[in-house]
Formats: structure tokens, sequence, C-alpha cells
């Protein structure tokens, strides 16, 4: 890094997850020719969290298949990445961050891609080394590694990542219970409809399924470990996976004196109310377009597109973020997309056979399409994805109607 620098032409990514690393990339692409910095606290080389609970361990961890560029691309770029390096400080007096090492980094703009970690359960036990995880390359080599000795796993939450794991255990022939403190999987994103398909099919292939309960404390010998549940059940298994939810990572904003409020508050520019610090992805609360109020959420859609709208701020093209949210989770051979924002209590209009294995649901509030969730159905999936971010107006009628009516909506807009 040059020290004659101008401050003001350096752009600081803290984070160098898929966010960070497309705000970097859409710089240079928007012909930013200043200094970019990626500080990620991880020593790997940027790669992408989504296929850690699918292809990458079944594929024997092929890092090629997670890696999101090689050395040589960020290089060509003039993209610095500070890897296994972590900001301990910001001052926003100074526009300058701290390293853990005590070093001192001027810059022009920040960007915060701090992103989230999972959330830690309370209950005896819970805190034990042994505990597995699955949210970082190194959690998803250790579980790799351990695959050849488990033949029992207990997984505390049935959320998108908890599911996923079950699934790639069962197909590893390892015995699997889910621990669901609500009263249904996924209940905080899907459809009751959704959710009872991912019930049925995960009992089909031999999954556990425990609503209601929560862990009491887990208890290790020589032979395994023991499970304790809310309701006094005990289960023995040879590991515990927890899966429970996320929790974003806002402190050093928070130490900075930044507004948060389940996550780095943000306006419609993606800016923090410090005119030299954005923040993107899973840490920024922002104001969406489609729920009309600040939300929090944890996608990579989400995170990329954050990130593409603060670079083209940044050189000169501000706009507000209304981007569709869209999502994914894959469950063995069952295929969930996702595409809007659905709320509790939105009415549910069903398309489809779910005995088929191929059907989609549509989410309304106050007669308008708000999300739909498309399970083995990507046709569908994909047409009211581009309907939604279009705007054009779905009624309840044309969710059962033929693919040629939709598809004609779509030309009409």
């Amino acid at each position: 890094m040059r020290e004659d620098q101008l401050a003001s032409d350096r752009v600081v990514i803290v984070g160098a997850g898929q966010g960070g690393v497309e705000a970097a990339i859409s710089l240079r692409q928007k012909h930013f020719d200043g200094e970019i910095v990626v500080v990620g606290d991880e020593p790997d080389l940027p790669y992408q969290r989504p296929p850690l609970s699918k292809d990458f361990i079944k594929g024997g961890g092929q890092l090629r298949g997670v890696q999101l560029r090689d050395g040589s691309f960020f290089a060509e770029r003039k993209i610095e990445l500070l890897l296994g390096r972590s900001v301990t400080a910001i001052d926003r007096a100074s526009k300058s961050v701290r390293f853990e090492n005590g070093e001192v980094m001027s810059y022009g703009h920040l960007v915060l891609a701090t992103g989230s970690r999972n959330r830690k359960l309370r209950a005896p036990g819970l805190d034990n080394p042994a505990v597995l995880e699955l949210r970082t390359l190194q959690h998803a080599i250790r579980l790799m590694e351990r695959l050849p000795s488990l033949g029992k796993v207990v997984v505390i939450g049935g959320g998108f990542i908890g599911l996923e794991v079950a699934s790639l255990l069962r197909a590893q022939n390892v015995e699997v219970d889910v621990i669901e403190a609500a009263g249904r999987l996924m209940g905080r994103v899907v459809s009751h409809a959704t959710s009872d398909y991912f019930r049925a099919f995960h009992l089909q292939h031999g999954v556990r399924l425990h609503f209601g309960v929560t862990v009491e404390s887990v208890e290790y010998d020589s032979e395994g470990c023991t499970v304790l549940l809310s309701d006094g059940r005990p289960l023995r298994a040879d590991a515990v996976l927890l899966a429970a939810g996320v929790v974003p990572n806002v402190e050093l904003a928070a130490e900075a004196g930044l507004h948060v409020e389940n996550g780095i508050v943000v306006d419609e520019r993606l800016l923090t109310e410090d005119a030299a610090i954005s923040a993107l992805g899973d840490c920024a609360s922002y104001p969406s377009v489609q729920a009309g109020c600040m939300v929090r959420l944890e996608s990579v859609q989400n995170a990329v597109d954050h990130a593409r709208t603060i670079a083209e701020r940044l050189t000169g093209d501000a706009k507000r973020y209304d981007s569709l949210p869209w999502f994914w989770s894959y469950q063995g051979d069952a295929r969930l997309q996702i595409a809007g924002l659905a709320a509790p209590g939105d009415q549910e209009i069903l398309r489809g056979d779910p005995e088929s294995r191929k059907f989609s649901v549509f989410l309304f509030r106050d007669g308008r399409a708000v999300a739909t969730e498309s399970i083995n159905d990507p046709g569908i999936h994909m047409l009211t994805r581009r309907l939604l971010s279009a705007g054009v107006e779905i009624t309840p009628e044309m969710a059962c109607a033929p693919d040629s009516e939709l598809k004609a909506l779509l030309k009409s807009s």
C-alpha cells in the first residue's frame, strides 16, 4: 500500500465474505481506480458459504468448488486482501480503523460487511469444543473429517442449515434427531404448506423430528454424549451439531457509536448515519421496499445486491436499494426456492400437488402477491420472481392459472 495515496481514494471493506468481495469487484467494474482493501478474519481465500452444507462435503472438500476467485484474480485487479486479520476499532473522527496488532489504516470510505455468526445457546455442555457447527470453511472441514466416525447426530435447529445438514448426514447413513423449539420446521421463513411438506419429506428419509422442546444439557462420556431435552427425554448421540440461527456481527459498529438495532442501521442507500460508512448483507438492517419496514436478511442475493448498490453510489450513481429478495435451500433432492418476503398471517394459495413433489405456494397480503415458495418447481420460481420484481399484480385467481397466462402477464408488463 502506497503511503502517498490519499485516504479519500481508499475504500476499506471489513469482511471477506461474498458481499464484501462483491463490493470490491463491483468498484473495479465501475472504474474506481483508488485503493481497495478487503479485510477478512479467516485465513482462507474468500469462499461461498452455501455449498458448505451441500456439495463441498459430498464432494470430499474440493476448495475449487467454493472459492469465489483465486489469488491472481484479486492481484490483477489490485484488490488487496488482508486475510487472517481483524479490525478491532473504528475511529470515525480520523476516518481510520485499528487492527488487532495495533496497526492503523485510514479510509476514504468504510464498508462494513461483517456478516453474522452462529447463535450460541446457554445450555450446559453446548460450549464444549466437541460441539459441531456449520458456518465457516473450517467448520465444514471439521465435520467432513468426523463423518466416518459418526453413527448418530443430534442437530439443534430446524431451519435451513439444520435441515440441509440433516439431509447431508442421512445421505451418509447417519442417524439424525432434529430438535426444534417451535412447532414446525423453518417456521420463521416459510408457509405452513411448505413446512408441512418438508416435515413429511424428512420423516420419510428417516430423520427423527422433535418439536416444542429445547436442549437442557449435554453430558459427554468416552462413547459420545447424552442430550437431555426439556421434556425430560435423553437422546444418545456421537455428536451434537448446533444450527439454532445466527446473530449479526454489529459490535464493531456499536462501539464506534453507530446506530444498531437488529443489525447496523442504514438508509435506503445503505449508508449509516456516518456518510463515510456503509453496511451490507447479514449485518445490515435496511428499509425494505417489499416489507415496508426495516429488515435484516440472511441471503447471498441480498449481500451481493447490497454490494453492487454501494459500489454504484461510490462511483456516482446513487440509488435506492429495492431489489426483490430471493432465497434457496437444497435439502437432499428437494429444492426450495423463495421469491419475495412473506409474513405470518399471509394468505396461502397452493399451486400444484405436494404429492407430486413439485408445487408452489403463493403468499398474498391484502389481496396482493408478496412472495412465492417453489418446491422442485424452478420454472414457476423464475417466472414469479420476474413478475414480483417488475411489480406486476398477481391475483389469487392467477396463482392457479396455466403457466401461459402468467407468462402473458410478464409480456404485457
